[in-house]
């Protein structure tokens, strides 16, 4: 009786471990070396191998800090869901840096020139199109702090995308009145206490899309500042930036149920 008992046990065991084998997606990635211009880039692409079918297509607009370990799985965890993904690089191949100074320096090139960050972040999309297996007639941009502001952009500056998605993202645009060349639905994921993107920066911003006639919807997230979707955040609310469990659980699920709705249309 024991060594039957543990036959089924062991049995089951390895049905499980079979089933978790086949169902875990074949996650291909590649580094791709792309320009801009004369400045050399270097992105990250992600996706299931193991489907050959044309899928939608997901952008990563990287944190202020560069094209980091952060970017990279994110789009890992974009490719499980079943996108392709590409995590572009808007500051060159190897400008990463960890201090805020420096990457003050290499966001506010961007930020004092959005046609510049327009431009780079659709050289970024172009190649994201550009994959087989990319479903170029479903496309969607994602950005985390800089980088929400870089996808927000990129929607603002006509891209054709289905939607954008804006995580904890600076939303002000010396350009508000090309809202109207947004051709696809606007998500922002805000930390309601963000000390960095105050309430006279979210109402401009929500006046804007108004104005625009722009499909957008806005999420805040209590007890979240800046910053709350990456563990290397910290805890530390006070300096302003920190990680919250609960706001990036819940910002990530909010993003799924955006794509699948503007992915359906």
């Amino acid at each position: 009786m024991k060594l039957t008992i543990i036959f089924v046990i062991c049995s089951a065991w390895l049905l499980l471990a079979q089933s978790q084998i086949q169902t875990t997606p074949n996650i291909y990635t590649e580094k791709i070396e792309y320009k801009h211009g004369d400045i050399v880039l270097q992105g990250y692409l992600a996706y299931d191998q193991s489907n050959s079918e044309k899928r939608p297509g997901i952008l990563i607009i990287h944190e202020w800090w560069g094209h980091n370990d952060y970017a990279q799985m994110r789009a890992r965890q974009l490719a499980e869901l079943g996108y392709v993904a590409f995590a572009l690089d808007m500051y060159g191949k190897g400008v990463i840096t960890s201090d805020p100074g420096k990457a003050g320096e290499l966001a506010g090139a961007f930020y004092k020139d959005r046609k510049l960050m327009r431009e780079r972040a659709s050289t970024g999309l172009e190649i994201l199109k550009k994959q087989k297996v990319t479903d170029s007639n479903r496309l969607a941009a994602i950005g985390f702090c800089f980088g929400g502001t870089c996808a927000l952009e990129l929607a603002r500056g006509g891209a054709e995308m289905n939607g954008v998605v804006s995580f904890h993202g600076g939303l002000n645009t010396p350009h508000p009145q090309d809202s109207k060349n947004i051709k696809g639905s606007i998500l922002v994921l805000h930390g309601a206490d963000d000390p960095y993107v105050n309430t006279e920066e979210v109402q401009a911003f929500q006046e804007e899309m108004r104005n625009g006639g722009v499909d957008w919807q806005m999420n805040y997230y209590g007890d979240a500042v800046h910053s709350f979707s990456n563990p290397a955040a910290g805890q530390d609310k006070s300096s302003g930036a920190a990680f919250n469990e609960k706001a990036a659980e819940r910002s990530w699920k909010a993003m799924q149920i955006f794509f699948n709705e503007i992915f359906s249309k």
